[in-house]
C-alpha cells in the first residue's frame, strides 16, 4: 500500500512540474528519463534499477505518449510489469487468523467416526450426548468437523444421498450473484456485478461502475428481469453486503422467486439444500 501512495505522489507531481504545453510537457518528462538513465549508469557499469528508480519511471510512463517510450532503458513490458506489482501492492495488509479450536485427539475422531458408521441416525447432539457418557467432552462443532473431514454428512442422510448429490439436483432453478474487482492502469478499482446459474456456469455480467450503490444494483436487477434471463429460476443466492436492499430483493420477489442470504461472515459458505 505505502508503494501506491509513493507512486501517486511522484506522478502528482511530475503533472505539476509539467504543467504547460503538452508537447513541452512531454519533452520535459523525456528529458528527466534519460537524465535519470545517466544517473542510474554512472552508479556501476550494469543497469541496475532500485525500487526508486521503477517508481520513477512507471510515473512518468503515465505522462509520455506511447512513441516517447522508446527513451526509457527498458522495453514497454518490463514498465507494464512493474505497473502490476504496484497493483498487487495496494491489496497487501497484514491479518491475523484467529486460533480457533484445538484439534480432535486421533482415539477421541476414531470413536466419534465408529458411532456416526453403527448409528447413521445420530446427529452432532446426541454423538456428543454419548461421548459424555464415557467421560469424553467434544463440543458439537468438533464433531461436526471431524465427520466432514471423513466425507461423513449429517444425519440422516448418511445412508442416502448426499447434500452435494442433492444440490446438483437442485442446481437448475438456482442463480447467485455477486461482485468482483478490476484495477485499471492508473490503478483504479472497477466493480463487476455478475450473476451465475449453478447448473450450466453460465454468467450473465449485470453492469460495471466505479460507484456502486442500493439504487444501482437495483436498477441491474430489473435490467435482468427485463431481458428474461431468468427464466425458470426459483431462488437467488447473495451475500448480505448493504448494497442488496429491500428494493433489490423487491424485483425478484415480484418474478417469483425466493431471496437465500449466505450466513454472517462466511465468504466461502455453502448453502443448507434444507432451505430448497
Amino acid at each position: 500500500m505505502l508503494l501506491s501512495l509513493v507512486y501517486f505522489a511522484v506522478r502528482r507531481l511530475l503533472r505539476i512540474l509539467t504543467a504547460r504545453d503538452r508537447d513541452d510537457a512531454a519533452r520535459e518528462i523525456e528529458i528527466l528519463v534519460l537524465r535519470h538513465q545517466l544517473y542510474v549508469l554512472s552508479r556501476g557499469r550494469r543497469l541496475s534499477l532500485r525500487r526508486c528508480d521503477r517508481i520513477l519511471l512507471a510515473a512518468a510512463s503515465r505522462l509520455l505518449p506511447r512513441e516517447l517510450w522508446r527513451s526509457f532503458p527498458v522495453s514497454p513490458q518490463t514498465v507494464l510489469r512493474w505497473h502490476r506489482e504496484l497493483v498487487r501492492s495496494k491489496w497487501t495488509y497484514r491479518h491475523k487468523r484467529p486460533p480457533g479450536r484445538p484439534r480432535v485427539v486421533h482415539e477421541t475422531a476414531t470413536l466419534i467416526l465408529r458411532l456416526a458408521g453403527e448409528n447413521p441416525r445420530w446427529g452432532y447432539l446426541r454423538i456428543q450426548g454419548e461421548l459424555k457418557k464415557l467421560g469424553i467432552s467434544v463440543s458439537a462443532t468438533g464433531i461436526c468437523s471431524v465427520l466432514r473431514r471423513h466425507g461423513l454428512p449429517p444425519a440422516p442422510r448418511r445412508d442416502g444421498p448426499s447434500w452435494k448429490e442433492f444440490l446438483s439436483q437442485q442446481a437448475a432453478g438456482i442463480v447467485a450473484c455477486d461482485f468482483f474487482c478490476v484495477d485499471t492502469v492508473w490503478l483504479k478499482t472497477i466493480y463487476v456485478l455478475f450473476f451465475i446459474e449453478l447448473s450450466t456456469r453460465r454468467v450473465h455480467l449485470a453492469g460495471v461502475t466505479v460507484h456502486p450503490n442500493s439504487a444501482w444494483v437495483t436498477q441491474q436487477a430489473r435490467n435482468l428481469v427485463m431481458e428474461d434471463h431468468l427464466a425458470g429460476t426459483r431462488f437467488l443466492i447473495r451475500d448480505r453486503d448493504a448494497k442488496y436492499s429491500g428494493p433489490f430483493d423487491e424485483v425478484f420477489r415480484s418474478e417469483g422467486l425466493r431471496i437465500i442470504r449466505t450466513p454472517i461472515r462466511s465468504p466461502r459458505a455453502v448453502v443448507s439444500p434444507d432451505v430448497v
